[in-house]
């Protein structure tokens, strides 16, 4: 595959495996090893690198980054942070003078990250670096570096604009000639950001040898609001997809912004979180419970379908050969839906239970119910018989206690190294009291303590 991008403000060509990894390249191919390998899922943030298209720079893993992702993009390393001169970016700097590197393995992710936020203007600095792990300095002189540098200038090496490509066949730039090649090529893998099928490679050594990339389609990308809901593409990221949110639904952002890290997020797209079917992805359960509708296309048909009717049972779902999800279409605004995310971590951590709750009220009784999980069975699915139970019910303590005990008959979770089948029933009746509790103006966020 032809591939054209900037590198450290250098104009590059490679003629590029479709599964050729920047990570690799970088290191094999150029001899740049300043960007490391640490775990190779984009979990570590080692392998950080800041790639710049129309939309702007962003921090992303070059660990299960695809070459073919880059065409018409730039990207810089940490070699090309610092000047050609020589000169120190301000967040290397104030690095050194924090005190911000000890081992040194993980510094050049970190640069890269900090010098991403910079640029951008950035002070949530927990946000920016939660991606990027460090086992030895501690994160205080890192974070207290950060601050250091958030007042200086951006260095003029660090502006970067894409270059002008031609389009290439394997990322098709419009949706019906996407939809055209899929429904020729029905077995080849569909690749978006690739936080998912990276792994395919890197970990499970799978050969995808026929692959077609989503990240140039511009359909696919656009997020359309209208008076009640909102369409997102099916390629849309998931930070634009916080961004869009962030005013309406303030607890499906808030777990978004646990969504994995900043580079998972800035590659990951709500799409692919669908399309790949897993029983713990954390839209699902959201969307949900939202009453989301899923838009599909295989040639020139399309049809929809609410999102929970698209999981059939692990690892399959309703969507032909040569068929491709869309978007999704949901509510502008959901009130009472409240989104909690249960994993032995706060930040970048799967979710041993995702459970979403959205509840209307109409004269102190409940008019209607949508709950959904995932991590509680093979799919994510609605909990339809405690639906039924508060359904018509009074407003109460004892509603809630009783439609708590029915999760058993709408579940069977198993247990596996993320906790256990009876403590993944235990958290799902406790969400339950926890929603009622948060619903009646009762504190309930433990990370919010008072003296």
């Amino acid at each position: 595959m032809d591939v054209t991008f900037l590198l450290n403000g250098e104009t590059v060509q490679v003629d590029a495996a479709p599964t050729h990894t920047l990570l690799d390249w970088l290191r094999e191919d150029r001899g740049l090893c300043g960007t490391k390998e640490g775990c190779n899922e984009g979990d570590c943030g080692a392998c950080t690198v800041m790639v710049t298209d129309a939309d702007g720079a962003k921090a992303l893993n070059a660990c299960i980054l695809f070459l073919p992702q880059l065409h018409g993009k730039a990207v810089r390393t940490v070699e090309g942070i610092s000047g050609q001169d020589g000169a120190l970016h301000p967040v290397q700097q104030a690095m050194i003078d924090h005190h911000g590197s000890q081992c040194g393995f993980c510094t050049p992710g970190f640069i890269a990250s900090m010098a991403t936020g910079h640029l951008q203007g950035r002070t949530d600095h927990d946000d920016v670096l939660a991606g990027n792990l460090c086992r030895c300095t501690g994160y205080a002189p890192i974070v207290r570096a950060a601050e250091a540098a958030e007042e200086a200038p951006v260095p003029a090496w660090m502006t970067d604009s894409a270059p002008a490509v031609v389009a290439q066949p394997y990322a098709p730039e419009s949706l019906d000639a996407l939809a055209d090649w899929y429904a020729v090529n029905p077995d080849a893998t569909l690749i978006a950001g690739a936080t998912d099928v990276g792994l395919w490679v890197t970990k499970q050594l799978r050969d995808l040898s026929q692959v077609g990339f989503l990240n140039r389609c511009v359909e696919l990308r656009a997020i359309t609001a209208k008076d009640d809901t909102v369409h997102f593409g099916a390629a849309v990221t998931m930070t634009d997809v916080l961004a869009a949110v962030r005013e309406n639904h303030p607890s499906y952002t808030e777990m978004i912004r646990r969504y994995g890290s900043e580079q998972v997020r800035n590659a990951a797209t709500i799409g692919g979180n669908i399309a790949n079917g897993s029983p713990i992805g954390d839209n699902p359960p959201a969307l949900i419970a939202m009453g989301a509708t899923l838009h599909l296309r295989r040639g020139t048909e399309t049809r929809e379908m609410p999102i929970e009717a698209f999981f059939l049972a692990y690892g399959k779902q309703d969507r032909a050969p040569g068929e491709l999800v869309t978007g999704v279409t949901l509510p502008k605004a959901a009130p009472n839906l409240r989104c909690y995310k249960i994993s032995k971590r706060f930040d970048q951590d799967i979710s041993a239970v995702c459970g979403c709750f959205n509840i209307t009220l109409e004269d102190g009784k409940i008019s209607s119910a949508r709950i959904a999980f995932g991590g509680m069975a093979g799919t994510p699915h609605r909990a339809h018989k405690v639906e039924a139970a508060l359904t018509g019910q009074a407003w109460t303590t004892e509603t809630i206690s009783t439609a708590a005990e029915l999760f058993g008959e709408d579940y069977t979770p198993m247990s596996d190294m993320r906790a256990s089948g009876d403590y993944r029933l235990e958290v799902a009746r406790n969400l339950l009291h926890r929603y009622y509790a948060e619903m009646t103006g009762q504190a309930t966020s433990v990370l919010e303590v008072t003296p």
